[in-house]
Formats: C-alpha cells, sequence, structure tokens
C-alpha cells in the first residue's frame, strides 16, 4: 500500500477578514481536485483585532485540516510568518501571502518542480499590477543586494514558494531568531527552481506593508549576507582619517612658517567638522545595524507567544 504524502500550506495573516474565505475556498479547491496527497493548512494569525480569528474558528470547526495559531500579540512581519513555517509537518510546505496577491493555483506547478527533484521552487514576480515604485525600488534593492551579497540570491522573490521538509529541518538547525528567510535557504546549496508570475493587484483589503517594515527587511537582507557595507565604511573610515591627519600637519605646519599671515578660518573648520561628524554619524548607523543583528541572535527571545492553537 503506498502511503500519501502530505503538502503542508502556510499563510500569516493580520485583519484579513476580507480574504480569508476566500483564500480557504480556493486553496481547498486544489485538494479537491488532487486526492493523491494528504494536505494540512496551517494559518498564523498575528492578533487580528478584525473578525480574522472568529471566521478561522468557523472553518476550522468544519475542516479538521485547517489548524490556526492565534499570536498573544504582532510579533511582527518577520517572526511570525517564520514560526508558522517552522509549525508544518508535511512532506513538503507551501508558503503564501493571506492577501491573495500570491495565487494559490500556482501550487500545483511548484508540486510538479518537486515531484521532479527540486528541494526548494520559488515563484519570482518580475511584473507585478501593484505599486509600481515600490515594485521598482524592490527590483533596484534585489540587484544592488545580489551584487554585494556572499551568496547567490534569488531575484524577485517574495518567500511564495515550496519548501522540502529536508530545507525546513535544515533551518530548524540553524535557529535563527529573525532570519532573512530568501537569504537563509539560498545559503543552504540546494538547486533552487523559480516560476514566474505577475502579481495581481490586492483586490480587499490594505497593505500591511509600511516604509517601516520594508526598511527593515531591506537592512536584515544586507547586514545578514554581505558584509561589503561594512567594509567600505572602515575604508573609507580610514582613508578620511589618514586625509585629515594629513591636513591637520599641513596646517600646523602652515601656521608656524607664516604666523602672522596665516588666517584663522572659522568656515574651512567648521565645514571640516560637519563633513567629518556626518559620515561618523552614517558609520555609526552601519555598524549600528550589524550589532542590532548580533543583539537579536544573543538574547534568545522567544520567535512567538501563542494563545490559543485549533486542529493540531
Amino acid at each position: 500500500m503506498t502511503i500519501k504524502k502530505t503538502i503542508s500550506f502556510i499563510s500569516p495573516c493580520f485583519n484579513e477578514e476580507d480574504n480569508v474565505d476566500d483564500l480557504y475556498q480556493r486553496v481547498s479547491a486544489i485538494w479537491d481536485a488532487n486526492p493523491q496527497f494528504n494536505y494540512e493548512y496551517v494559518i498564523i494569525d498575528n492578533a487580528s483585532t478584525d473578525r480574522t480569528v472568529e471566521k478561522l474558528k468557523a472553518i476550522a470547526s468544519k475542516d479538521s485540516r485547517l489548524k490556526v495559531i492565534v499570536n498573544t500579540r504582532n510579533f511582527g512581519h518577520i517572526r511570525s510568518p517564520y514560526w508558522g513555517i517552522l509549525q508544518t509537518s508535511g512532506d513538503a510546505t507551501i508558503y503564501m501571502a493571506s492577501d491573495l496577491q500570491d495565487p494559490p493555483e500556482l501550487a500545483m506547478e511548484f508540486i510538479r518542480e518537486w515531484e521532479a527533484g527540486y528541494k526548494i521552487v520559488l515563484a519570482t514576480k518580475p511584473v507585478s499590477e501593484g505599486n509600481q515604485f515600490v515594485h521598482f525600488l524592490r527590483k533596484m534593492y534585489y540587484r544592488i543586494l545580489d551584487k554585494i551579497s556572499d551568496i547567490k540570491l534569488i531575484r524577485d522573490a517574495t518567500g511564495f514558494g515550496l519548501y522540502d521538509k529536508k530545507v525546513l529541518n535544515e533551518i530548524r538547525k540553524i535557529n535563527d531568531p529573525y532570519p532573512y528567510l530568501r537569504g537563509l535557504i539560498c545559503e543552504l546549496g540546494y538547486p533552487i527552481k523559480t516560476i514566474e508570475f505577475k502579481q495581481p493587484r490586492r483586490v480587499r483589503g490594505i497593505s500591511k506593508n509600511n516604509f517601516y517594515t520594508l526598511y527593515d527587511i531591506a537592512m536584515l537582507g544586507l547586514v545578514s549576507h554581505s558584509l561589503v557595507p561594512i567594509r567600505i565604511a572602515s575604508f573609507l573610515g580610514l582613508v578620511i582619517g589618514l586625509l585629515s591627519i594629513f591636513m591637520g600637519g599641513v596646517f600646523l605646519i602652515a601656521k608656524l612658517i607664516w604666523w602672522d599671515y596665516f588666517p584663522v578660518g572659522v568656515a574651512p573648520i567648521a565645514i571640516a567638522l560637519f563633513g567629518l561628524f556626518g559620515l561618523l554619524f552614517i558609520f555609526m548607523g552601519l555598524l549600528g545595524e550589524y550589532i542590532g543583528v548580533i543583539q537579536t541572535h544573543v538574547s534568545k527571545r522567544p520567535i512567538v507567544v501563542e494563545e490559543e492553537r485549533i486542529n493540531f
């Protein structure tokens, strides 16, 4: 007797009451059309303040394949999805956003590539119907990060895709409390299959991403997978420091030789001080980003704290 493999789906959500019903229906339609697998669907709610949890509990009471995790508070846009992924138990796990901008129907393409031997299958979005300015900034960021990163990263990937159980077991061993998941999976060295799709515009609800969340992800990716910024800062700091010492020596010698004729230049001194302090603060900011990552790793805080589990 052949044992069916299990496919896990995972979606993080926060205030998605307008989307969870449609999301569940579209995912369950995939299950009904492909009975050769067993399924589970883990949705982790980040302490929604609308009727999202109420709707999820109603669905879970009718379908035990839907498993719900409710956090005690909002643990952010990185920790909550990451924790949800780690709670899946399938032979393969498919991660998708709950706002329907990640089309659930692509799951079968992921599974076909997985059955062909790929441990990681990622969807990439070279084209998006959403905010074009934000999409352009994302594309530029990923291209810059790819150039300076210590590893080869997947451009235009958002995390939407399939991850084999072996991949997730390796991630569990790493035990990173605040990972840049798109970079972490590339560190593992498994061949990655990419599937392009055109990201649709969000139909209902509002995006939970804002400038801070995008900046947080961008800086996390930068400091997690590249030493280039801090090396540039160190190099420029050294060069500017040496030039400052040299110019200080020149001014001292000039003052000693032409004591009565050398004017006291308040403006040049002020400009030099402002310039040096400006660069100093920039470099301190970069250094602070790296120290922040170190602090996150050594603080040993929980990734999330759950208030309730359903159907586990």
